[in-house]
Formats: C-alpha cells, sequence, structure tokens
C-alpha cells in the first residue's frame, strides 16, 4: 500500500542534511552510509551514492535521475538468489526436528 498524497513522500531529515553538506563541500563520490531503505529518492539526491543497508552490508546504490520518487530499499536487495537445483543432485529432506529422513536421487 502507498503512502497517503495527503502526507507527502517520506524523507528522512537526517539523510537529507548529509546529502546538502555533501553537494555543499563539493563531495558527491564520497558514500553516504544509510538505514533509512523507505526514504523516498528526490531530484536532489541525483548524482549521489548512498551505501543502503541491506540487513548485513551496504550496498552501493549510485542515484540517477530514472531512480526519482523509488524508495532506496529497492536498489538493495536484501535475499541472494543462488539459483535453482540441478537434475541429478541429492536433495535431503529434513523434518522439523531437523533429522534426516530421506535422501533422493
Amino acid at each position: 500500500m502507498s503512502r497517503s498524497l495527503k502526507k507527502g513522500p517520506y524523507i528522512d531529515e537526517k539523510l537529507l542534511k548529509k546529502v546538502f553538506k555533501a553537494r555543499a563541500e563539493g563531495k558527491t563520490d564520497a558514500v553516504i552510509k544509510t538505514w533509512a531503505r523507505d526514504c523516498t529518492i528526490t531530484p536532489d539526491m541525483v548524482g549521489i551514492k548512498f551505501g543502503v543497508h541491506n540487513g548485513k552490508d551496504f550496498i552501493t546504490v549510485f542515484v540517477t535521475e530514472d531512480m526519482v520518487g523509488h524508495r532506496l530499499g529497492e536498489f538493495s536487495m536484501t535475499r541472494k538468489f543462488k539459483g535453482h537445483a540441478k537434475k541429478g543432485k541429492i536433495s535431503k529432506i529434513y523434518a522439523f526436528s531437523g533429522r534426516f529422513l530421506k535422501d533422493e536421487l
């Protein structure tokens, strides 16, 4: 569900202060670390690198014009897809107790 239009977009004030400070100092290549994944990207943030926390690491995200209106968390994935199991490999099925039940080929 999206945020109410009456409220407007959510923008973290601390993060916006860091963006303005980086622009004033000319440090647009420096990475700004943030945990504010729900912060909406504004046109002021274009050209800045953010280190968005995904729960474990900081993923570097370079903001472009196409990203305006999206959230920072959309560009920092929290789950890592390792691929589907190949046929012929051994699959192990475990019960809730953690005991080994079955080995299939």
